[in-house]
């Protein structure tokens, strides 16, 4: 009863086998199309979670400690969800992150923020200093999952995993499901590659409202410009300097569209015209797969879907 109550995305994807549970939308999705019906999937975060705020009510927490298998994102992404993961570890569940199955990778929109604000006026120029101090802008980036090549990866490393942690798992017609899965990943970075190969090199610039798309840039030979909220997390607010930045930014490059959450478009948008930069805003999955009458109900529904509105908003 605790398993199934975890999170409003479909419940269990098998009565039978061990108990995995998920913490977000995006790993979930990943793990059902890996152990198939061997094992009960639950994911503890609902579609269109930010998992930036997201907090456990008791029943979830107690589902974590109750799991034999916990996967978890890793560098801090669940920030709400670090102590609960933590507990089941403690209560002798198997953890795995998927960022430790690649490598990573220092924010970079928020490196070149740092740098460029790195003296002592900063506090004087920007009012309050710590307009983002609610965000650890510290450590590596964790949206791993917005390259799929890194995404193969990672389905690999966990289905090696789980299925060690999992014995009933190690069968042929498991190992045969994951090696497919993986397949269709890397199949997948290939036809994003290709989706995006009509922009030209100049119009590689990627505007978006917080730091996410960092590996995915790296794969698909993107510049990113800037973001709306410094740092990872869409909890920080941008300061008025920031978004004048910014603006100045997105007008001397000549970019065409700034690319925001499907919650935040309004929001962005505003702020923009604000500065009186015109650019149009478009939507894009990033930190949660959609509900399962969206474009993005898997996550390889998800990373197509975006990577067609970014080829249709920059060639």
């Amino acid at each position: 009863m605790l398993l199934a109550s975890c999170g409003d995305d479909g419940g269990s994807a098998g009565d039978a086998g061990a108990e995995i549970v998920v913490t977000t939308t995006i790993l979930g999705d990943v793990v059902r199309n890996l152990v198939g019906d061997d094992a009960s999937v639950d994911v503890v975060m609902p579609p269109n979670a930010s998992p930036h705020d997201f907090a456990p009510s008791a029943k979830q927490a107690a589902a974590l400690r109750s799991a034999d298998v916990v996967v978890a994102n890793g560098l801090g992404f669940e920030s709400g969800l670090v102590a609960a993961v933590d507990a089941a570890a403690d209560d002798g569940a198997t953890v795995l992150h998927a960022t430790d199955y690649v490598e990573t990778a220092p924010f970079r929109a928020n490196a070149d923020h740092e740098d460029e604000h790195a003296d002592e006026d900063h506090e004087d120029e920007h009012g309050a200093a710590d307009d983002h101090a609610d965000h650890d802008h510290d450590g590596d980036d964790p949206h791993v999952f917005t390259d799929p090549a890194r995404m193969a990866t990672i389905a690999e490393g966990l289905a090696a995993d789980l299925m060690a942690a999992v014995p009933e798992l190690d069968t042929d017609a498991g190992r045969e499901r994951a090696a497919a899965y993986v397949a269709e990943l890397r199949a997948l970075d290939a036809e994003v590659a290709a989706t995006l190969a009509a922009i030209p090199d100049e119009r590689r610039v990627l505007v978006t409202n917080h730091d996410v798309f960092g590996y995915f840039a790296d794969r698909y030979g993107f510049e990113v410009l800037g973001v709306v909220i410094p740092g990872g997390s869409t909890l920080a607010q941008p300061s008025a300097a920031d978004l004048a930045d910014l603006a100045d930014a997105i007008e001397e490059a000549g970019v065409p569209a700034v690319f925001v959450e499907t919650s935040a478009r309004s929001r962005v948008a505003q702020a923009l015209a604000d500065e009186g930069t015109a650019v149009e805003v478009v939507e894009l999955y990033s930190e949660s797969l959609g509900t399962d009458d969206s474009e993005a109900a898997t996550y390889i529904d998800m990373v197509r879907t975006n990577a067609t509105r970014i080829a249709a908003a920059l060639s």
